[in-house]
């Protein structure tokens, strides 16, 4: 099974963001229907993935942030927002 790459991205971040790293754990079929994801769909990454998936989850749970709906909004439609 391939392995996450870690690496940073540096396509998804904006500069003036921090950006925190961690390494979580992936159940086999989540890592490989996200590999395949990828590989059908080459403008996104696994990074790309993670962040709207934790905006995603972070706004129907009611946080309500103007730069975390940013976030979610620029990378599920490919956007580069600048202030």
């Amino acid at each position: 099974m391939q392995e996450l790459n870690y690496d940073e991205n540096s396509t998804v971040f904006n500069y003036k963001d921090e950006v925190i790293s961690f390494k979580c754990e992936l159940q086999e079929n989540l890592q490989k229907a996200m590999r395949e994801f990828v590989e059908e769909h080459p403008n996104w990454d696994q990074y790309r993935i993670l962040q709207v998936a934790i905006a995603g989850f972070l706004m129907q749970k009611g946080f309500q942030n103007r730069d975390l709906t940013r976030l979610y909004i620029g990378n599920m439609f490919s956007m580069n927002f600048k202030d």
